[in-house]
């Protein structure tokens, strides 16, 4: 009887200690796993969306549909998010943004695809070996945004004073946020989210504070300045 007890408990403690183990504050449900990133398929998905934001997530429409390219992938993917769960509310999107077209699981391609392009503000210098074709290609990723008419100096007052914390340095975004840059951005674009973020169309943690009682022109002077800052 002694000895099979002491086989019991020795072969309890055997599966005991063959668990696996977890910190009070963690349990299996918790461990996720690494998020796989497959540009290829980021591409392809990016096929169905240049019909609207061009070949290189440029943008169209003179700000219409915005510029994509270089934003930070993950401002992209929880915009598509919540597009899909329409607590974004854009009916050009609907088509695309829902479980069917675009499932969850691939929604970190698409954005990590676009957040890697690069555009240029402007054409380099080519040499004679330069073909036309070549040029042609370079010069879809060339996207500058046109100065707008306002008080640049205003403009720059109020960014510092309002934007800048989250923005970054002259609206070009911070390293490692997930805030979206300014600079860069079309600014009928611009223009109209500020409305929509004043009207509670769309969601901004500091509306109330920064957008409902914002003036016209000094709206205005914040894209007349951001309107110089990829020059």
């Amino acid at each position: 009887m002694f000895k099979q007890s002491v086989f019991v408990f020795s072969l309890l403690l055997f599966t005991l200690l063959s668990l696996p183990v977890y910190s009070s504050e963690e349990t299996e449900e918790e461990v996720t796993e690494p998020v796989e990133i497959d540009l290829d398929l980021g591409e392809e998905i990016n096929e169905v969306c240049a019909g609207c934001h061009g070949e290189f997530g440029q943008g169209g429409k003179g700000g219409e549909y915005p510029r994509l390219a270089g934003l930070p992938a993950g401002y992209i993917a929880h915009q598509i998010k919540l597009f899909k769960e329409e607590k974004r509310k854009n009916m050009p999107m609907r088509p695309y943004a829902n479980d069917r077209e675009l499932p969850d699981e691939d929604i970190p391609s698409i954005a990590a695809y676009l957040s890697q392009i690069k555009l240029t503000t402007k054409m380099p210098e080519f040499d004679e070996n330069t073909t036309a074709y070549e040029k042609l290609l370079i010069a879809k990723k060339v996207f500058n945004i046109a100065r707008v008419e306002g008080d640049v100096e205003l403009g720059k007052e109020l960014y510092v004073d309002d934007c800048k914390l989250c923005h970054g340095k002259n609206g070009k975004g911070k390293e490692g946020s997930d805030t979206p840059p300014l600079s860069g951005q079309y600014t009928e674009y611009m223009t109209r989210q500020i409305k929509h973020f004043a009207t509670g169309e769309r969601w901004h943690e500091y509306a109330e504070d920064l957008f409902e009682e914002m003036e016209p022109e000094e709206i205005q002077a914040i894209m007349a300045y951001l309107s110089t800052t990829d020059d």
